[in-house]
């Protein structure tokens, strides 16, 4: 009886010992058993296809990401013609990403990939600057607020104060539409 009554405190000693100490320290190769898709991380831009999607190499297989919150003017769309700025979204997103290292990062309240299949994640260049927010900051884009983001109350002031400042696609240059709260540019 005596013996029970110290097994108990014993045990406990014991799987906390093995849970504490020597697990932490088995040398435990979990690297292959972590998804990059689910991870954020650093990847090289092997694709611009236009001013808000890219494809990035991921441990040697190309993903296309689309950015999140944020929509360009068309200039890739199937059977659709490029739509006005379009070609300068593209260009703007070409010369800050193009070949270079890119974090990645996706938004908790959104899903993982659209209908397309792509990764929708904020993109951040090398020295941390949020390229989604860019886009709209400097008008090469609208955010894009159908879909819940965490970041949506944000990209939606950026618009607003790109809008009154006249930058970009808002400067008068190109006819916008506004399509029961997403914004269009014109067709060329």
């Amino acid at each position: 009886m005596k013996y029970k009554k110290l097994l108990l405190p014993v045990m406990g000693v014991l799987i906390w010992a093995l849970l504490y100490i020597v697990l932490p320290k088995a040398n435990i190769n979990t690297s292959k058993l972590i998804s990059t898709e689910a991870q954020p991380g650093f990847y090289k831009v092997s694709t611009v296809y236009d001013g808000d999607t890219i494809a990035v190499d991921m441990d040697g297989r190309q993903e296309k990401v689309r950015f999140i919150g944020v929509d360009t003017p068309e200039t890739h769309k199937p059977n659709s013609p490029v739509e006005c700025f379009g070609k300068r979204a593209s260009q703007f997103t070409t010369d800050l990403l193009s070949g270079k290292q890119v974090r990645l990062e996706p938004d908790p309240i959104n899903q993982n990939r659209d209908r397309y299949q792509r990764l929708l994640r904020y993109v951040y260049t090398e020295d941390n600057q949020l390229v989604n927010a860019m886009l709209i900051r400097n008008g090469y884009g609208f955010a894009y607020l159908s879909f819940p983001f965490t970041k949506a109350d944000e990209f939606r002031q950026y618009q607003v104060e790109a809008r009154s400042q006249n930058k970009g696609l808002w400067a008068g240059e190109c006819q916008i539409e506004d399509q029961n709260g997403r914004f269009k540019t014109n067709q060329l």
